[in-house]
């Protein structure tokens, strides 16, 4: 994970921003019922996820959809999988497993959009046999597709089809550093009913913004193997909490760190605290670090 990574977090101030004020008033609209929470690593590579596998683990991945209740798939950015790969991972996960793909980068870093309905319908033909484990789909475009790209973002994503659950990240500063008119995006991000992704990372905090397009939350959360680490998720807990009781229908938290193996270390902790203060009802992953007593959780 080399986006956003700093040698050096303890000069970085990790506070989160200030609620957008359109939020209150989105979420308010959509209120009804208690919502739906998914919290995950990205990978589930035993290689990355180092120390999190009891020994004798045969499968990694029927062994970490037994621990969380979803994953956020980076693997389909840099390959198109044969559908008896896709339709193998949604055998060997359990009901109400949820995977949450990244479109493949022919579609967004080499085409950049531009006559891109080719690629796109190729790989959603291909990511629709995961069903109804497929949660929502996500578009991540290059830190240098900026507002002079506007016209081309806007046409693709006015051809998206409704049938896929879609979430945007962006990774240009310009969209949010108010050279450009981002109303313009939030209005058509709202319109086409697309999750505005919000990404914490300690390196481009330029990006961290807390504009809701949708009632779903879609985070990004970008660790430093260090322990303010925890303390960010505190903050977080306290930002999902006001959401939820604004009446957020979806929460979709992915961790990722410059070393991936203290991820579900992190995804734990959140979830704890999101059972124990709020009463939900998550699964809490059996890590064989923590009973050991290699790691402690808490902090």
């Amino acid at each position: 994970m080399k986006f956003g990574k700093v040698d050096d977090a303890d000069h970085i101030d990790f506070k989160l921003p200030d609620d957008a004020p359109a939020n209150k008033a989105l979420l308010n609209a959509a209120k009804g019922g208690k919502p739906e929470i998914y919290i995950g690593c990205a990978k589930w590579n035993r290689t990355d996820l180092k120390g999190f596998y009891p020994r004798g683990t045969k499968d990694e991945l029927e062994y970490y959809a037994k621990q969380f209740n979803s994953i956020e798939l980076n693997a389909t950015f840099y390959n198109n999988f044969p559908v008896e790969t896709i339709e193998n991972w949604y055998a060997k996960t359990p009901a109400g497993f949820k995977f949450f793909p990244k479109l493949h980068q022919g579609i967004s870093h080499w085409k950049r959009l531009k006559e891109a309905k080719e690629p796109t319908d190729l790989y959603l033909d291909g990511i629709a046999h995961l069903q109804e484990k497929l949660g929502m789909l996500f578009l991540q475009m290059p830190d240098n597709f900026g507002p002079k790209n506007w016209d081309i973002l806007q046409a693709y994503l006015e051809e998206w089809p409704s049938g896929f659950p879609l979430a945007l990240e962006l990774r240009h500063k310009g969209w949010y550093d108010n050279s450009f008119n981002s109303e313009e995006l939030y209005s058509l991000l709202e319109k086409q009913k697309i999750t505005h992704i919000i990404t914490d990372s300690a390196g481009r905090r330029d990006l961290l913004h807390m504009r809701l397009t949708t009632p779903t939350a879609f985070i990004r959360y970008n660790g430093a193997n260090v322990d303010s680490d925890y303390t960010r998720l505190d903050d977080w807990f306290e930002r999902l909490k006001l959401w939820i009781e604004e009446g957020i229908q979806n929460i979709y938290f992915f961790v990722h760190q410059n070393h991936e193996e203290a991820s579900p270390l992190l995804s734990s902790y959140l979830i704890q605290r999101l059972n124990k203060e709020l009463g939900t009802d998550l699964h809490v992953p059996f890590d064989p670090r923590v009973d050991s007593g290699q790691v402690t959780l808490f902090k």
